[in-house]
Parts: C-alpha cells; structure tokens; sequence
C-alpha cells in the first residue's frame, strides 16, 4: 500500500503562491523541485509512488508527486524530490505541525477532476469547523 507524507507550506501566502512556486519554469533542478529535510524517513521505500499533501491555513489543499530522496553532497540532510505540479485534492482539515508526517493511502483526499474546485471553503474556516467536529 502507498504511503504519502504532509507538509505545511510555510512561507506561502496562498495557494496559488504555492502552485506558482511548483510549476514555475527553474533551471536549478531541472524537472523537478527539491525540498531539503535534515533526517531520511524511515519508511521511505512505502512512500514509492506517493505524494506530498501540502497544509496551508489548516487544511489539506494540494497534493504533488514524490519522485524520491537523494542525499546532499555538501552536508547530511536530503533532498526530498518532487515533480513540479500541484493536484487539486478535496479540501481537508488538518493540524498544523513540524516537519513532516505519514498519511496513509486510505486516509488521503481524493484528487478532484478539472472542472471542480478546490476552493469550497476557505481553509481557516474549514479549520474552525474541524475544531468543533462539524466537518
């Protein structure tokens, strides 16, 4: 079963500030975008085929393909990799936390199809309803 990890998209101030920074045409890495994270997951041959579910205002909003780890030449931390797109998923509350966390296949949001939006609720809002169980 694949296994999927959540991040909190710190220093964006929007989801579309995200998508900008995923997508956005950079010769850096060529195809792909890097994260830099300081420890190697343990089950990181699970996460195989799996995405990065990214928290932004409280809520899962997007999701992006993970390509796979490689470790940096310059110091012991990893490069976590990742394909330069975000998947509109259902919109999910979530905690905001360090790091990052294991998501299991059958707790992760489904992707939604083009025509719909992931914008049903703003994500505080959607926050605030999780808190009082409504959502």
């Amino acid at each position: 079963m694949t296994l999927h990890l959540t991040k909190i998209a710190y220093g964006c101030a929007s989801v579309a500030e995200l998508r900008d920074w995923l997508e956005a045409p950079g010769p850096e890495f060529g195809d792909e975008r890097r994260m830099v994270t300081r420890y190697l997951p343990k089950r990181h041959a699970e996460l195989a085929g799996g995405s990065l579910y990214w928290i932004h205002e409280h809520a899962l909003v997007g999701r992006t393909p993970l390509i796979g780890f490689t470790q940096r030449e310059e110091d012991a931390r990893w490069w976590i990799r990742l394909e330069p797109r975000l998947i509109a998923i259902e919109p999910r509350a979530r905690r905001a936390h360090q790091g990052w966390r294991y998501l299991e296949a059958g707790a992760a949001p489904r992707d939604l199809a083009g025509g719909e939006s992931g914008e049903m609720l703003p994500s505080r809002l959607l926050g605030e309803l999780a808190k009082l169980g409504l959502v």
